[in-house]
């Protein structure tokens, strides 16, 4: 019996270590998932209150929730701020996931002299500065009449996030059955239908993905906005909510209710497909 006992006592004690790994691992997660939501909590409950309450006591809850700085963030131009943005961010996603994602079934399914050259192009233009190309663009765009138009700010976000959700969807294709292709070749299916009915809908995880990517960058995106747009027409969020600053700089709670209103799309769309997301630069970037 003496001999059995410590034998009867191994598997518990070889519990009891993994699941202090998992309750540690657990903790960490909780902390961080603590550090980034408590800053949106914060400015978001600040949005809600008076100067008085965010300068005297700015970590307590709003005495009166006042919803009327939303209200008045919405009239004095975030209302216009975020329809050119979301005008600008979906006509540019579009536009770069269907450039990129056309690029990608060209460069992995179809037959192409000098393939690794133009795979080595493409992955270039992830090395090109946007910073260092500021003067020659503004002087090309002024040239071409497109400075301080919408259609300014959608060729730039397509031109410079193209190479990036090209090499993510061709990693994604890489690996796709080629089996479909064939079948439908023998069908008589033509390139475009093959794209567009078979390896497009194959690829919705990636395609997911690279939209989310784009929207975080259209949405966010401050330099661009900045230098090739003027007036207030054509302003986005980002460079809206510099100018609401300025304009209403001492009514911090106006701000604040404006920030949230700007980020509040983002999160949305984000936790409404992360599941795609995750999977799609999970198989992409993993191949």
């Amino acid at each position: 019996m003496s001999a059995l006992a410590p034998a009867q006592r191994r598997p518990g004690h070889g519990a009891f270590w993994p699941a202090i790994g998992r309750a540690f691992a657990l903790a960490f997660l909780v902390c961080l998932g603590l550090v980034v939501i408590y800053p949106l909590v914060w400015m978001a409950l600040s949005g809600l209150k008076s100067n008085a309450e965010i300068f005297g006591n700015p970590f307590a809850l709003p005495a009166h929730w006042a919803w009327g700085n939303y209200v008045s963030a919405w009239n004095q131009g975030v209302r216009d701020y975020v329809a050119i943005s979301a005008l600008v961010t979906v006509v540019s996603a579009v536009t770069t996931v269907l450039i990129s994602a056309w690029t990608a079934y060209g460069l992995t399914r179809t037959p192409m002299p000098g393939k690794s050259l133009v795979v080595g192009l493409i992955l270039g233009g992830l090395m090109l500065s946007p910073t260092v190309a500021l003067i020659p663009l503004v002087r090309m765009l002024q040239s071409l009449g497109l400075y301080n138009t919408y259609w300014a700010l959608i060729i730039l976000y397509t031109a410079f996030r193209v190479p990036f959700s090209t090499f993510l969807i061709r990693a994604y294709m890489i690996d796709l059955p080629r089996d479909l292709d064939e079948a439908a070749r023998l069908d008589g299916a033509s390139e475009g239908q093959i794209f567009w009915k078979i390896t497009l809908p194959l690829c919705r995880p990636i395609i997911i993905s690279c939209v989310i990517l784009h929207v975080l960058f259209a949405w966010n995106e401050y330099l661009f906005a900045m230098v090739f747009t003027s007036g207030s027409d054509v302003q986005t969020l980002p460079v809206g909510l510099t100018s609401i600053m300025a304009t209403h700089g001492t009514n911090y709670a106006v701000v604040f209710a404006a920030m949230t209103i700007s980020a509040l799309p983002i999160v949305l769309i984000f936790f409404a497909a992360q599941r795609y997301f995750i999977r799609g630069l999970s198989e992409g970037i993993g191949k």
